[in-house]
């Protein structure tokens, strides 16, 4: 029978275990040929190697102790901890805004799991109040845990669950909305929402982490009070992703849904607005400071009428009925959409297997202003001939495509495809199974397509719309060193 007391060790690091007599949660002293460490032996994850024992020091990180190095250690029994964060009734304070927290997974909702060393989904929005007590001070807070999922795990299918979700939000009257969601895809599903949700009479945030709620880094708690003054108290009532703007704590941006990206892995200032800028900066202290000078404001006491649209005929009456009152749901996507990202040398039968496979939709990520190679060529005639509805994007990030400069664009748009302007990527393919979703009809996908719902493409790009920070230049190391990270 497995020794509870040692979970997860096995082989030699086991036995340095055994032969000190320390157990898994023990405060420990040890002693190792690279100086001395203080803390709590961990449990370590299942499938890791017998070369390590795992120690969370004083300053909350873990590190790994290399058995080799080790040349004593003490343990002091201590019971196992429960990490669980316990679920709090959300007080009701008079007069302050009504929120409701939809939770779908993610490390803004997470926790480590010791058996795998994986960080996994695990708090429910209840909880994350009872890690966030400050949260009670900013709003009236409903919670609901939509999904428990990975943001790799997010599809059409969730976005429309969610689409409809805040549909029923805006009817019920709620002030604002916070979606608490995966940084991985967490552009994809607000670019979604976007297209899905128009009109919003209140501010829906998308939030999430960079750094997980049981690290001393994490950014857990301040994106959600950012996010959660933002949904109750903003007046930009769009859909918007709210994360740390410098690497410091000293505020977050709001970014639009159609215009931001990740772009870190791992810093918490991930997420930034490509060709444009955030639609405003947002802390405790000053609230949400618009950068925008025009945005959808809220609508304050105005009636929550909502209109579920599914269909073309009705989607484009409620665009020429334009009544300011009306929320517009639209929950449709065909899932028959792909990227190609273009790499040099690509071989048309990339494109061959998605005509075989039926799909319906490609936005291609091309070089410079919008290119791919001429051995494509035919490959993309036959699509275009198959009914496949085709985009062009640029996958320089910045910048537009510009397919009448060059021989190469002009043969490409000869053979079906639609340059589109300075769509991102992702923007694209979501907006394109969204538009596909309401219609097949190529004029009338085109025309969705190329139609702006909310900034996706821009008329221009400002002239500090194109910011890259790069290293070793003199007066960029001034600017990080003495003034701003």
């Amino acid at each position: 029978m497995e020794d509870k007391t040692f979970q997860g060790y096995k082989g030699r690091a086991l036995d340095i275990l055994k032969k000190y007599d320390v157990h898994v949660w023990d405060k420990a002293e040890v002693d190792t040929t690279r100086g001395h460490f203080s803390g709590k032996i961990l449990p370590r994850a299942e499938n890791t190697d017998d070369l390590h024992i795992v120690m969370k020091v004083i300053t909350g990180y873990n590190i790994g102790l290399d058995i080799e190095t080790i040349t004593h250690m003490k343990g002091e029994r201590d019971p196992q901890p429960n990490f669980k964060v316990p679920e709090k009734e959300f007080p009701y304070t008079k007069g302050l805004p009504h929120v409701k927290l939809l939770g779908t997974g993610g490390t803004i909702a997470s926790r480590l799991d010791y058996r795998t060393g994986a960080v996994i989904p695990a708090f429910s929005p209840g909880e994350l109040f009872g890690a966030v007590p400050e949260l009670a001070d900013i709003c009236n807070l409903d919670t609901e845990k939509v999904f428990a999922v990975f943001s790799e795990n997010m599809s059409p299918k969730e976005y429309m669950a969610l689409a409809n979700k805040i549909g029923d939000e805006v009817k019920n009257g709620i002030d604002g909305i916070v979606i608490g969601h995966g940084t991985d895809t967490l552009a994809h599903t607000a670019t979604a929402l976007t297209y899905m949700c128009q009109n919003l009479p209140m501010p829906v945030v998308l939030v999430g982490s960079q750094r997980s709620s049981d690290r001393p880094s994490s950014d857990a708690a301040l994106n959600l009070m950012h996010a959660m003054t933002a949904a109750g108290h903003g007046d930009i009532a769009e859909v918007m992703v709210c994360m740390f703007g410098p690497t410091s704590d000293e505020y977050g941006f709001l970014h639009r849904g159609t215009r931001v990206r990740k772009m870190h892995s791992s810093y918490r200032s991930t997420f930034r607005t490509i060709g444009d800028t955030p639609l405003a900066t947002i802390s405790r202290k000053n609230g949400v400071q618009p950068i925008k000078e025009i945005y959808n404001h809220r609508r304050k006491g105005a009636e929550r009428e909502v209109e579920i649209i599914t269909n073309l005929q009705d989607y484009k009456k409620s665009i020429a009925t334009n009544n300011p009152n009306i929320t517009r749901i639209v929950p449709t996507f065909d899932d028959r959409v792909a990227i190609l990202y273009y790499y040099p040398g690509m071989k048309p039968d990339v494109l061959e297997a998605l005509i075989e496979k039926g799909y319906k939709g490609i936005v291609w990520d091309g070089t410079g202003l919008g290119h791919v190679n001429k051995g494509m060529f035919d490959a993309i005639q036959r699509a275009t001939d198959a009914g496949i509805h085709q985009y062009m994007c640029v996958q320089t990030i910045w910048g537009y495509t510009h397919m009448f400069v060059y021989d190469t664009g002009r043969d490409l748009m000869a053979r079906g495809i639609i340059p589109a302007d300075n769509m991102l990527a992702e923007s694209a393919y979501i907006k394109l199974g969204w538009a596909l979703g309401l219609s097949h009809d190529r004029e009338e996908v085109r025309q969705l397509m190329l139609t702006p719902i909310n900034s996706e493409t821009t008329p221009r790009e400002p002239y500090d719309g194109y910011l890259i920070y790069q290293g070793g230049v003199p007066e960029v190391e001034e600017f990080v060193h003495k003034v701003h990270k």
